[in-house]
């Protein structure tokens, strides 16, 4: 119950007004809304719970449904880069793996330079390949980057069109099968012709695999990981790439693991960055949801494309 008081029945009323759903930012829903949808996303509750817990502030039209609707992705004119973009080439790949995932293949259409370019594997959160993903990818081929984002949902056809059905479906999934799909992304990249060095960029599950990733693929160079969880600590002596790290401050959850994680790396002297981004949720990088934080992304994302540009031009 912690934010609320009755108090604030009327200024939730005025909050909620679901007609306007795709303007509203973090600050609009109670604290003890967000945590639910985090636990929920997350799998620690189920919808149930989650509707349970929300409907202690539904007033009037403001029900817990719509509440979780509100809070959900919204796709439609999110992208910051047209699928359609001239200066973009992009290919649906299926490569080889365990699962023969599909990947979705960005290329710079007028590469600046001559010769081979970085690559970036770009890994999706916990439910597939949804369009938020596929504009990152988009957003680096734009920045001079070969970008490669597989579909951890592959073997079960693909992000099915909707987050809530995309988790359901992760669930069914073996992530150390995964992981093997995710270190033979990699090796693809590194063999696909016209690719130089190979980084990683990953949000949430995926942040945690930049994670694993880089103590299990030595040749990878960099990686960066937006709130992720750390990799097995034991294994961190292995990474040969130099990593950046992104959290929001209120992302608690994640945060309790960053410093042992961060300590392994200073004992394993591994070159790394860390941030963390005042007042910024869980997600805040991803902009089709109220958690999503414009400063706090758009400084990320800045910081992100440098370090990648200058980890994998070298």
């Amino acid at each position: 119950m912690r934010g609320f008081r009755p108090d604030r029945k009327f200024e939730l009323e005025g909050i909620f007004d679901m007609t306007m759903r795709s303007s509203k930012t973090s600050k609009d829903f109670p604290a003890p809304v967000l945590d639910a949808f985090d636990q929920y996303v997350h799998g620690f509750i189920d919808r149930r719970e989650f509707l349970s817990r929300a409907s202690i502030f539904a007033i009037g039209s403001v029900t817990a449904a719509s509440m979780l609707d509100a809070l959900n992705p919204q796709y439609a004119g999110a992208a910051e880069v047209n699928p359609d973009d001239r200066n973009l080439i992009i290919e649906s790949k299926v490569f080889r793996s365990p699962d023969d995932w599909n990947g979705y293949l960005v290329k710079p259409a007028y590469p600046a330079k001559k010769g081979k370019l970085p690559a970036v594997l770009v890994i999706h959160e916990n439910r597939g390949r949804n369009p938020y993903v596929e504009d990152v990818a988009r957003r680096l081929g734009l920045a001079g980057f070969i970008a490669f984002a597989p579909d951890g949902l592959s073997s079960l056809g693909g992000w099915p069109g909707n987050d809530e059905e995309g988790r359901e479906m992760m669930k069914k999934l073996d992530r150390g099968e995964m992981m093997k799909n995710w270190v033979a992304a990699a090796k693809y990249l590194e063999r696909l012709q016209g690719a130089g060095n190979v980084g990683a960029v990953g949000f949430c599950y995926g942040g945690s695999v930049v994670n694993s990733l880089a103590t299990k693929v030595t040749s990878l160079k960099a990686g960066v990981a937006f709130y992720g969880g750390a990799p097995d600590l034991t294994q961190v002596g292995k990474i040969k790439a130099e990593m950046q790290i992104h959290h929001g401050e209120k992302d608690t959850r994640l945060l309790a693991g960053a410093p042992a994680y961060e300590a392994a790396l200073r004992a394993a002297e591994v070159k790394f960055e860390s941030y963390i981004y005042k007042g910024a949720l869980h997600g805040f990088h991803n902009n089709t949801t109220p958690r999503y934080d414009e400063s706090a992304a758009q400084l990320a994302w800045q910081r992100t494309v440098r370090f990648l540009r200058t980890r994998l031009d070298s």
